[in-house]
């Protein structure tokens, strides 16, 4: 059987510098699953195409590409959909299948959202470093938001996570939906009595809402999580982990 397809799901952004660390990523996925080098193996096949969607802002949607690729047998076009979202809100549990069903594509699955996860909490310190935080200094964590109760539930625990590996409390702002909001959040923890103050970024890629951080009052802002060797691995082993189970579903 061939290796299904993947599609790399994100949500869109009119911003040129935020599309193209999709596209980037894309590339990056594509390498890591034609070198071999994921813990899961998928059965003898060539290496899957890769192609990305969008949610919101701009297209093509994830319904368009499941029907540009899709065959009427099915055998050949099987794919996986990898929801490029650091959480699982509104369009994960409801823009994506929907999408999938729309599409009428006979062969698909869908696996869990990017996060919370602890590689991604590893990329948030990092970056965090780089943008001058030092222990002591005092964290938010910025997250866009979302009215979906699951979304704030995986937000905390990106927050836990990442400050398990600061040592450091981590307090959480939104950019977009819901409160508290990120330049709150920085000014409370000034009046707490934190000197300095940064923002870890729990945004996939650049756009609007990480152009709002910088007008959020902190004295640093971390760059957003964007492409790193273990966001490419995260993705190629969520699909590889679901193209196993498709294999093994066709084999019974």
């Amino acid at each position: 059987m061939t290796a299904p397809g993947l599609v790399l799901v994100a949500h869109g952004t009119r911003s040129a510098k935020g599309v193209q660390t999709i596209a980037t990523l894309a590339e990056a996925v594509t390498t890591e699953l034609d070198a071999g080098t994921t813990p899961l193996d998928v059965a003898a096949g060539a290496t899957p195409w890769v192609r990305t969607a969008f949610v919101d802002v701009l297209g093509p949607s994830p319904a368009e590409v499941l029907r540009d690729v899709a065959s009427p047998a099915g055998e050949s076009a099987a794919a996986v959909v990898v929801p490029a979202f650091l959480a699982s809100g509104y369009h994960v549990y409801q823009d994506v299948p929907r999408a999938v069903a729309d599409s009428g594509h006979p062969a698909v699955a869908i696996t869990p959202a990017m996060g919370p996860d602890t590689a991604l909490a590893r990329i948030m310190a990092m970056r965090l470093r780089a943008a001058g935080w030092s222990y002591g200094d005092a964290v938010v964590l910025a997250a866009a938001g979302s009215s979906d109760a699951r979304a704030r539930s995986d937000v905390r625990r990106a927050a836990a996570l990442l400050a398990e590996r600061l040592g450091a409390a981590v307090r959480i702002g939104y950019i977009a939906t819901g409160a508290p909001r990120v330049p709150d959040v920085v000014a409370a923890s000034r009046a707490a009595g934190a000197s300095r103050v940064f923002i870890a970024s729990y945004l996939l890629a650049h756009g609007l809402f990480q152009q709002r951080l910088h007008e959020a009052g902190a004295d640093g802002v971390a760059e957003p999580i964007g492409v790193h060797p273990a966001v490419v691995r995260l993705i190629a082993e969520r699909y590889q982990f679901a193209a196993r189970e498709m294999a093994s579903a066709r084999a019974r």
